[in-house]
């Protein structure tokens, strides 16, 4: 099934070079994959996965191992961001 999969700020340097300047990727994976799943081949440090969002919504860390994703949905990742 496809979903799209966002990444965020620094992290975008884990995409592959063609999706760097858009940071979005068309995935076709698994019905049953999950969030953890999803992203581990692209080889993010867990550190750096601090907002995880489906189609809006936060996903809190103890759900990430678990929860799954229809066709269609959004996933979009951020990194701890600091400023003032």
């Amino acid at each position: 099934m496809k979903i799209t999969f966002k990444l965020f700020a620094s992290l975008t340097d884990y995409l592959p070079a063609q999706a760097r300047y858009t940071n979005v990727l068309e995935l076709d994976i698994a019905p049953d994959a999950s969030i953890s799943q999803i992203i581990e081949p692209y080889g993010l440090p867990p550190k750096l996965v601090h907002l995880v969002l489906i189609n809006g919504k936060y996903i809190a860390p103890d759900k990430r191992l678990t929860q799954t994703l229809v066709a269609g949905d959004v996933l979009a990742i951020w990194p701890p961001i600091a400023g003032g």
